[in-house]
């Protein structure tokens, strides 16, 4: 059910990298859609802890790139510190009065981070249901990332920008100390294998990461259809220093409604699996 789930055989990471980065190159040598490697050798290259997936990008969705990518959509290229009032300027949103958030800290647009959004369509439910929150979407799939622009032109959303590239660099190098509202991380890869663990995004290392962007007050929001990476994300947010359980006894918290059951969990569930959701505040 997780959107991208290890296969126990085929191609390396390394090797389906390899190939969604020559399909981009080929699909936009004019440089009008998504960068093949936007951070190319500026960083040091580490465990990713995603696997690009080999799918047909659909005619809708190159055009979409095509047509809405120079206005909605940015390549993670770590070489400089995104403006987020100026990424959602035309977004029409008001500085953000959520009274969670830390009332000593200049007020700016709300923006929530999403990390893996799979073909988009949970993202822009929600984005269509709020509004006046932006949405920063960040994934290396190229049709997700076509399908979620598409889904914003056909819902007239003004609230969404994709970004294309490693997370990791976003958070470390491209934004602003207390510049997210949120951060919500849906089914990532699990990487099942023992010997792949560290391969898992959620790690006290991330956490150390998303803490510095992350205002006081901001939600943080994981969901696994997975047992033991569930109980992994829980005892590491558990352990640090910056982040508190909603939960009032602690543990997972039930799905909340703002959260959209995906078709894939929902398959998932008529299996009998089970869907952990954990929700947690910046202190």
């Amino acid at each position: 059910m997780s959107k991208n789930p290890s296969p126990s055989a085929g191609p390396t990471p390394s090797a389906s990298l390899n190939s969604e980065m020559t399909e981009k190159r080929e699909m936009f040598p004019d440089g009008t859609g998504p960068a093949a490697d936007p951070a190319g050798s500026h960083h040091e290259r580490r465990i990713r802890s995603f696997q690009p997936r080999r799918s047909r990008v659909t005619a809708g969705q190159r055009a979409a790139l095509r047509r809405f990518w120079p206005t909605w959509g940015f390549d993670i290229d770590g070489l400089r510190r995104i403006d987020l009032d100026e990424l959602f300027a035309d977004a029409g949103l008001a500085p953000d009065k959520d009274p969670n958030l830390n009332p000593a800290v200049p007020r700016t647009v709300p923006v929530v981070l999403e990390i893996g959004f799979g073909m988009g369509e949970a993202t822009a439910e929600m984005a269509a249901s709020d509004p006046e929150v932006g949405v920063l979407a960040v994934d290396v799939h190229t049709p997700g990332q076509g399908n979620l622009l598409r889904l914003a032109d056909e819902k007239g959303l003004r609230n969404v920008r994709v970004g294309n590239g490693d997370a990791i660099i976003l958070l470390r190098e491209m934004l602003a100390p207390e510049s997210l509202s949120g951060l919500r991380v849906y089914f990532p890869d699990p990487w099942p294998k023992k010997r792949h663990h560290k391969r898992r995004l959620v790690q006290p290392e991330f956490l150390d990461l998303a803490a510095v962007p992350l205002r006081s007050g901001a939600l943080v929001h994981f969901a696994t259809d997975w047992e033991s990476y569930a109980e992994q994300m829980l005892e590491v947010l558990d352990a640090h220093h910056a982040y508190e359980n909603t939960q009032p006894d602690g543990g997972f918290a039930p799905r909340p409604s703002f959260r959209p059951r995906t078709r894939f969990e929902g398959q998932g569930l008529d299996k009998g699996h089970k869907v952990y959701d954990l929700l947690f505040r910046r202190v």
